[in-house]
């Protein structure tokens, strides 16, 4: 029915307010269950919701009594569920083989980001530069250049003796951490 079966709603903001309230007391629920269905997951449905719940709140004074509030919700409980997925698709890419362990924990990428940081000091202060810019800053070759007051030409050249180094340094380091790990393996 026209309003989710809400009647007609009135437009001054506490009442909006009051109206708003009403239906999420009563309709969260059975829009939380849709989502988890649509979802799979209860956790992120609880956060499909109520970032829909916020839309929601944001449009609601624009919304006339004429509108069906459980298919306005349920719209959006779609498309943001399906914007989710598309960035998470983005993110996501596919490899030729699976790997043979789950994922790293937070030690391991702790221990990693040490390990780079740690290998950046290594490196000559305008390579290190060039790097943070170009790849932890994300800027353009141009950009980096003007900021460092060099010529882009002095920049690329940097950028790729950097990288180079950097990977001397850290196969240098994985080297030294799996002949580690076998040692340690061997006296168990």
């Amino acid at each position: 029915a026209a309003g989710g079966g809400d009647g007609v709603r009135g437009r001054a903001p506490e009442d909006l307010d009051a109206e708003f309230v009403a239906f999420v007391d009563r309709r969260a629920r059975r829009h939380l269950r849709a989502a988890a269905l649509l979802t799979g997951d209860w956790h992120t449905a609880e956060d499909l919701v109520q970032t829909c719940l916020v839309k929601l709140y944001r449009a609601w004074p624009r919304l006339g009594p004429d509108v069906d509030l459980d298919a306005y919700l349920r719209r959006m409980l779609v498309n943001t569920n399906r914007s989710w997925w598309r960035a998470r698709w983005r993110r996501e890419a596919p490899v030729a083989t699976v790997p043979d362990r789950a994922g790293e924990d937070g030690q391991d990428a702790h221990d990693r980001a040490a390990t780079v940081r740690q290998a950046l000091r290594a490196l000559p202060a305008r390579q290190r530069a060039v790097l943070v810019l170009r790849f932890y800053e994300d800027l353009p070759v141009a950009e980096v250049a003007d900021l460092l007051g060099c010529s882009a030409g002095a920049v690329k050249t940097h950028t790729h003796r950097g990288i180079r180094r950097l990977r001397q340094l850290l196969a240098a380091e994985a080297a030294i951490g799996s002949s580690e790990e076998e040692h340690h393996g061997s006296r168990r």
